[in-house]
């Protein structure tokens, strides 16, 4: 309700602006809790790139912002009309011509802490390689913008995926699972704890079953690694581009 209205207020507040700040507008109502104030990237990709995975052209662009992309993050954007989607098109093709900063770092050295001190590949599965309790990171430089990642190994509680939440469940025997919830409805939930061990559990066995919304199985790097090692990690992670 609050989003609806903070968008409505946004919308409301275009009137009288040139075309490209309205495009602007619309678009940081939208379209920058994800992607970023100027599309630069955030927990969505950044779209300041030639080319984009999904929208080869105008056409399928305006799709992806209409109907979204099934099986990602990207959802339908039902209160537009189609006025406001050609704009939110020419605006999103306008930061592919905004000119691409490279990301400090080196990405050779970030994978070597990714592969060593920074035992990622624990948690985390890179072509198939590693392990299964965090996300997938194959193709996290398509998906998540370089900000967003580096915000992710500092303050990973904060940046913690509804899909990913900690979940805290306590058996009316006694019995603790602490984990990742994986899938839940009205009756049940399943979580997959810290060894990567599924519990799926009836509801009605529960004493105790909280969300830790804000907390992470994931520790933060930010005392661990220097501020050039994190922008070798990012510039690594970044460098993930690959179906495997």
């Amino acid at each position: 309700m609050f989003r609806l209205a903070a968008i409505t207020i946004a919308l409301l507040s275009t009137a009288g602006l040139a075309p490209a700040q309205t495009a602007k507008a619309i678009f940081d109502a939208h379209c920058a809790r994800c992607h970023g104030i100027g599309g630069t990237g955030g927990e969505g990709p950044s779209l300041a790139v030639p080319v984009l995975r999904h929208a080869a052209d105008d056409e399928a662009l305006a799709s992806v912002i209409e109907n979204g992309i099934d099986a990602t993050d990207m959802p339908g954007n039902w209160m537009l009309g189609a006025n406001e989607i050609e704009q939110l098109v020419q605006y999103v093709r306008s930061l592919s011509r905004v000119e691409a900063r490279p990301l400090p770092g080196d990405a050779k050295r970030g994978k070597a802490l990714y592969e060593g001190r920074g035992a990622c590949s624990v948690c985390h599965m890179v072509a198939g390689d590693g392990g299964a309790i965090g996300p997938d990171l194959s193709i996290v430089g398509l998906t998540r913008g370089a900000e967003y990642l580096r915000a992710s190994l500092v303050s990973p509680g904060e940046t913690v995926a509804d899909r990913y939440v900690m979940v805290r469940a306590v058996t009316k025997d006694g019995r603790e699972i602490d984990g990742v919830r994986v899938n839940e409805d009205s009756f049940t939930v399943q979580v997959r704890d810290v060894a990567g061990r599924f519990h799926s559990l009836d509801k009605r066995s529960l004493s105790v079953f909280e969300k830790q919304r804000g907390e992470s199985l994931m520790r933060s790097y930010g005392s661990d690694l220097s501020a050039a090692e994190l922008d070798d990690l990012v510039a690594y992670l970044a460098s993930l581009r690959e179906e495997p």
